[in-house]
C-alpha cells in the first residue's frame, strides 16, 4: 500500500496546475536575482505539462531532481524559497503531497520579500481563494503535517518552523467551506 500522501495520478494532475500557479506568483523574487536562471521556470513548466497529462508519471519521477537549483546558487532568502516553491512543484509527479510544499515554499518567498508586510498571510488567502473544488478536496485527503512518516508532510523540513506553521494554516483553511 502507498502513503497517503501520495494521491491518485488523477489527483497529482489536478493539484499539480495549483501548485504551478503558487510557484509562479514568487518566480519573479528568483529571477530578479538571477535572470539568466531559467531553471525554476522549466520546473513550472514540466508541472503545468505533468497537469495537462502531457509528460508520463514514470518519467517525470525519474527526473524530478533534475533542473533543480542548489541552495548556494542564490543569495537572497526570497530567492532561495522561491527556487524551492517550483523543486515542490515539479516533485508533485512523484507524491501530491509537494504541492503543499509548493505553496508553503511560495508563501515563505512572499514574506521575505522586502517592503511586503503581511505577504504570508495575504499568499496563503490568494492560495485558498484560487483553488477549484477538485484541488480542495484531493489536498483534504492529505494527512496533517507531521502525522505520517511516509512521505514530505512527515517529520522533516516541511513541518518544522515557518513552513510547517504555513502548512498548517493551509490545511486548516481546507477545513473551510468552499468559497465558490
Amino acid at each position: 500500500m502507498g502513503s497517503p500522501q501520495t494521491l491518485s495520478e488523477a489527483d497529482r494532475r489536478l493539484v499539480a496546475a495549483w501548485a504551478a500557479d503558487c510557484a509562479e506568483r514568487v518566480l519573479g523574487l528568483f529571477e530578479a536575482e538571477a535572470p539568466k536562471d531559467d531553471r525554476p521556470r522549466a520546473a513550472i513548466a514540466r508541472t503545468r505539462a505533468f497537469s495537462r497529462g502531457e509528460l508520463n508519471t514514470a518519467e517525470e519521477i525519474r527526473r524530478r531532481f533534475m533542473g533543480g537549483v542548489d541552495a548556494g546558487d542564490v543569495k537572497a532568502p526570497a530567492a532561495a524559497a522561491a527556487a524551492r516553491a517550483a523543486g515542490q512543484a515539479v516533485a508533485i509527479c512523484h507524491m501530491g503531497a509537494h504541492a503543499l510544499g509548493a505553496a508553503a515554499y511560495a508563501a515563505k518567498a512572499a514574506g521575505l520579500a522586502p517592503g511586503r508586510p503581511g505577504a504570508v498571510e495575504d499568499e496563503l488567502r490568494w492560495q485558498l481563494d484560487h483553488m477549484t473544488a477538485e484541488v480542495r478536496a484531493a489536498l483534504r485527503a492529505l494527512p496533517p503535517v507531521g502525522e505520517d512518516r511516509s512521505g514530505p508532510l512527515g517529520p522533516g523540513l516541511l513541518t518544522s518552523g515557518q513552513l510547517g506553521t504555513i502548512i498548517r494554516d493551509l490545511q486548516a483553511g481546507l477545513a473551510l467551506p468552499d468559497q465558490d
